[in-house]
């Protein structure tokens, strides 16, 4: 199966257990809402119009639902290697960031690892950004915010090449 869609073993079960995830009456298929929630999980808020059209486009069968084959086949044109970013990819990404090892990206910390990647931030982008990511509203951003920013990164900019991490893998 993983060699006919393109997508390799590990892949498939990433993608089924997300699908299996949001298929909240396991009955194979994505609803409406279901897939509502799916996309939300990823940081994205489309509208109620922007769902039904979605869905509509996805749903080849034409049953009002999405299956598993349905939402592989909607994706794959748009896939590459590095949507899907395992945890352990994440949290090696996070610990460059965190550099005091405390669990938490702090304002300095951020501003410092861009600027050593070649994107120094000015102040008004670094508090936009701990903004956009600081959920809780504590002023740090913790991995659950690290990873939840990334899905919706990887959303928006599906098929852009992930900018490249310092050579030394350090910040």
């Amino acid at each position: 199966m993983a060699a006919d869609t393109g997508f390799n073993v590990d892949q498939l079960n990433q993608l089924k257990d997300i699908f299996a995830r949001f298929d909240m009456d396991s009955d194979g298929s994505l609803t409406v809402l279901e897939l509502a929630a799916l996309l939300r999980s990823l940081g994205l808020k489309p509208s109620g119009d922007q769902i039904h059209v979605l869905l509509a486009n996805m749903d080849s069968n034409g049953n009002g639902a999405v299956e598993f084959d349905e939402l592989v086949n909607a994706i794959l044109p748009d896939v590459n290697e590095e949507i899907f970013v395992n945890q352990e990819q994440l949290l090696e990404i996070f610990h460059l960031f965190d550099r005091d090892g405390n669990g938490y990206i702090s304002a300095a910390e951020l501003a410092g690892c861009m600027a050593k990647m070649g994107q120094p931030l000015t102040y008004r982008e670094l508090t936009e950004m701990i903004k956009e990511a600081d959920t809780d509203g504590d002023g740090v951003i913790s991995f659950a915010e690290f990873t939840t920013v990334m899905a919706k990164s990887a959303m928006e900019f599906l098929g852009v090449p992930r900018s490249s991490l310092p050579v030394d893998g350090t910040c």
